[in-house]
């Protein structure tokens, strides 16, 4: 499953060995046309590492065959190739998903929008783009037809729709990815870890020295990785939005792989990218995508409103200007 944004972040971890025979490990492999890595506290008490990445990729496996609109045989591209007035049984978790879409659609006034695919492979952005370039007027419109939350309702355990839209999870499948692989490490005994899943993040516990997981959120930057600033995470899931990886540029103008369901284009405000961090990866990834979308004056009125830890960096000439708010120093902040 390729991911909808890329994700402006990135950690270095060492596994380092510890005392009383607790250790820190850590394995990692391709998933989601990314990678996934996972990095833990191991005890005696802790399955082997082999059997932990083997019910890590189960879960990745199950997501992928669920939710990815890069394979055709996936339940949600199934859907997608459905024509309107079509329904189809869905696994819990498609549902769960569509739900929670739904949430944030209604939360956002429709600029978040789970069925955008349409005209991400309009704007040449999809897994179905054919071509990178602004669309004529005329083709936007009727493809816009077919977007919308609206069209989607539940009839049980299936999902139907009654215009020939397409659901696209990218938003907050990877999000929903972590929470579901710290769930089982916490079921399995392991109190401290780092779990990231194509840049979505979730961290519990502390590292073997006691001190903190540390995440570098990295500068809206298309040329190289710089740190823009390292926080503290213990217990929250953290995503990143930002619209400097995937883009195009056509006549001088700037095109970002980022769009609001409510124009059917690309965001044109100066906010280049923003870190969300909530208990749960899920809501942090699709709540980065919906700051993201409204903007540096919307998108800090949305958070202000919610109490959304948030952490905004604007484009300002040719640099970058910063502005986080209380609830994200809180729970940033280095506990004494």
């Amino acid at each position: 499953m390729g991911d909808l944004r890329q994700m402006a972040m990135f950690c270095g971890l060492a596994l380092l060995a510890g005392c009383g025979g607790d250790s820190l490990e850590g394995f990692g492999g391709p998933t989601m046309g990314s990678t996934y890595s996972i990095q833990y506290v191991k005890t005696s008490r802790t399955p082997a590492a082999k059997e932990l990445q083997r019910q890590v990729e189960s879960i990745l496996s199950e997501v992928d065959r669920q939710m990815s609109t890069y394979r055709s045989d996936s339940d949600i591209e199934r859907f997608n190739d459905l024509p309107a007035n079509s329904c189809q049984s869905m696994p819990e978790p498609v549902l769960h998903l569509v739900r929670t879409g739904e949430q944030l659609s209604q939360a956002s006034d429709g600029a978040f929008d789970l069925t955008v695919e349409p005209l991400m492979n309009l704007w040449g952005f999809g897994p179905q783009a054919r071509e990178i370039k602004v669309p004529d007027v005329a083709t936007l419109t009727q493809v816009r037809q077919r977007v919308g939350h609206a069209h989607l309702h539940f009839d049980g355990q299936q999902l139907c729709k009654d215009a020939a839209v397409e659901v696209d999870f990218n938003s907050i499948a990877a999000g929903y990815a972590v929470d579901r692989i710290a769930a089982q490490l916490t079921r399995l005994g392991i109190r401290s870890y780092l779990v990231e899943v194509t840049g979505e993040l979730k961290a519990a516990g502390h590292k073997l020295d006691g001190t903190p997981w540390r995440i570098a959120l990295e500068e809206p930057r298309d040329d190289q990785q710089v740190a823009e600033r390292v926080i503290n995470v213990d217990g929250f899931g953290v995503s990143t939005s930002g619209d400097y990886r995937n883009y195009f540029q056509q006549d001088g103008r700037r095109y970002s792989h980022a769009l609001d369901a409510r124009t059917g284009a690309p965001i044109t405000h100066q906010l280049a990218s923003v870190t969300v961090l909530q208990p749960s990866a899920l809501m942090a990834d699709g709540l980065s995508t919906l700051l993201m979308i409204l903007g540096p004056e919307q998108g800090w009125a949305y958070a202000e409103k919610h109490r959304i830890a948030a952490f905004f960096v604007m484009r300002e000439g040719t640099g970058f200007v910063t502005r986080s708010n209380k609830a994200f120093e809180q729970l940033t902040a280095v506990k004494p």
